[in-house]
């Protein structure tokens, strides 16, 4: 059975009257060797049936004890005659028939455990033999161990040997777990040496990753974690806890209530459910947004269709504060104004650009001759602007572009959290970045989040409803010194209004607003 491939092991299934576990094990290629591996977790989450999972195990237990013949040197049998030969000769008049009158005791090692006669110095013989075989196990994991194969996005930061931030480390850190486990055969606890040849072969594959020369124990400290967070969910499993009580627990150790057990079981639960799990066919659906955003000529079509279909994982991922980094490299098209409107209108149903463009064409002229912005700055450099045009297109468009910059200062907010003007952004939360606002040749908009560029968008209708779009995609919590500003933007945008913000009617009335005929 050790030299079985997958196809051996599925036809064995059906024998077995196990036919329908056979599209499981040829998703996770389960070879003869990989079937003998199998402990009680593993069947677990391979077979869902727990008839299956008994009947399965039954047959690997059962094939394991018709198979425990002479393998190696130092096997129990080789043992026990060792032991008779070693044995005195008082030890064997001892346990003649000729002395007792009855049957001798036999020397191999499982029938004296039936009988709870078990020679010292087979035990001490056996223990021998297994810290042999663990020492020539463990050299030769060491000799056998390669790096896995990354992932696409890890494998360009390594390419490019970029310093990989939080996320990036956790995903290596993932991999080099599951790597170690399946060289392992299914164990969870390394030895020390392994945590040193594993790390060590990174750091040789890749230095750039041994930061100040310090990277070594950062990295074999995030591998330890790594297998301490896995092993949790068998923390209270029957046989860890009689290991426990066998062996004992470690210094200050305690043990946990059944009132905290429980606690931790529904803890674990709900952390189950919120988690977003990525699996294979959502890994292709990034993988082919992060080929498909540096190729110059997009299909669209195809774009949209995928977005559709990873919206849940996107809110998941939002609600559950992945950071936005990381959400953006994955779903990178995010980046473009396109899909931050179309984002925002399947979670509103509401078109955000048409929105926003009516209010800046509808309130443009009572906010400019506003009295708190009669002497603004920006207001002045428009009214000199527009005597150099006169164009009724371009004086409308500078017009939107101005009420969009003193937007903030007619509710009395920060305008630096809004929209700064030929400076630089200090602000993480979205704002944006207007270059030569009335240059119609040179202006820019651009959107910022995080301090780093997300964005140029085409003009300032564009600019503000992706603005006001990107706290709703990404559940961004608006600044208090910019709430009036934007709380009068959402209310037009979605026809109501909020209670939260009362001043709002005030505020409206002190500039003169009247709601626009539609």
């Amino acid at each position: 059975m050790e030299t079985w491939s997958v196809d051996q092991v599925c036809l064995w299934l059906v024998e077995k009257n196990l036919g329908e576990l056979v599209p499981r094990f040829q998703e996770e290629e389960v070879s003869g060797a990989a079937l003998l591996a199998l402990n009680d977790r593993m069947v677990q989450q391979l077979v869902k049936k727990i008839g299956h999972q008994a009947v399965l195990m039954d047959l690997i237990k059962r094939y394991k004890q018709n198979n425990q013949g002479p393998r190696f040197p130092g096997s129990p049998r080789e043992i026990s005659l060792i032991t008779q030969a070693e044995a005195t000769p008082a030890d064997i008049q001892s346990s003649s028939p000729a002395s007792h009158g009855e049957q001798r005791p036999s020397f191999h090692p499982a029938e004296n455990l039936d009988n709870g006669l078990i020679d010292q110095r087979v035990l001490k013989q056996r223990r021998n033999m297994k810290h042999v075989l663990a020492r020539n196990k463990a050299l030769q994991w060491t000799k056998s161990y390669i790096l896995p194969e990354f992932p696409y996005d890890v494998k360009c930061m390594l390419a490019e040997q970029k310093c990989p931030d939080h996320s990036m480390r956790i995903r290596i850190i993932e991999f080099l777990q599951a790597d170690m486990t399946k060289y392992l055969e299914g164990s969870l606890y390394p030895t020390t040496q392994q945590y040193n040849d594993v790390v060590n072969a990174l750091l040789h594959a890749h230095p750039f990753l041994d930061e100040d020369g310090c990277g070594f124990f950062l990295w074999k400290r995030a591998l330890k974690d790594r297998f301490k967070y896995v092993r949790r969910p068998i923390e209270d499993d029957e046989q860890v806890i009689k290991n426990k009580c066998k062996f004992g627990h470690r210094r200050g150790q305690t043990r946990k209530s059944l009132a905290d057990i429980r606690f931790d079981e529904i803890k674990i639960v709900q952390i189950k459910e919120e988690s977003v799990c990525l699996d294979s066919e959502v890994d292709e659906h990034i993988n082919w947004f992060q080929q498909e955003y540096m190729k110059t000529e997009r299909d669209w079509t195809e774009i949209d269709k995928r977005m559709n279909q990873t919206l849940e994982v996107r809110r998941k991922m939002i609600g559950s504060r992945t950071p936005l980094k990381d959400i953006l490299k994955m779903f990178p098209f995010l980046k473009c104004p396109y899909q931050i409107f179309r984002e925002f209108q399947l979670l509103t149903r509401t078109d955000i650009y048409k929105k926003t463009r009516h209010i800046l064409e509808s309130y443009s002229e009572k906010i400019l001759t506003a009295f708190s912005v009669v002497d603004n700055p920006i207001n002045i450099a428009l009214q000199e602007k527009m005597k150099e045009y006169t164009d009724e297109d371009m004086l409308k468009y500078m017009k939107m572009t101005a009420t969009c910059l003193l937007l903030p200062d007619v509710f009395g907010d920060d305008p630096s959290l809004f929209a700064v003007v030929n400076e630089k952004v200090q602000v993480s939360t979205p704002v944006l970045e207007v270059k030569n606002p009335f240059n119609i040749d040179v202006c820019e908009f651009s959107l910022y989040l995080d301090k780093e560029k997300l964005t140029k968008v085409d003009d300032c209708v564009t600019a503000v409803a992706a603005l006001v779009a990107t706290f709703h995609v990404f559940g961004i919590e608006c600044p208090r010194r910019l709430s009036q500003t934007l709380n009068f933007l959402e209310t037009l945008i979605f026809d109501t209004h909020n209670s939260c913000f009362p001043s709002l009617k005030k505020k409206e009335r002190e500039v003169g607003f009247q709601p626009p005929v539609t």
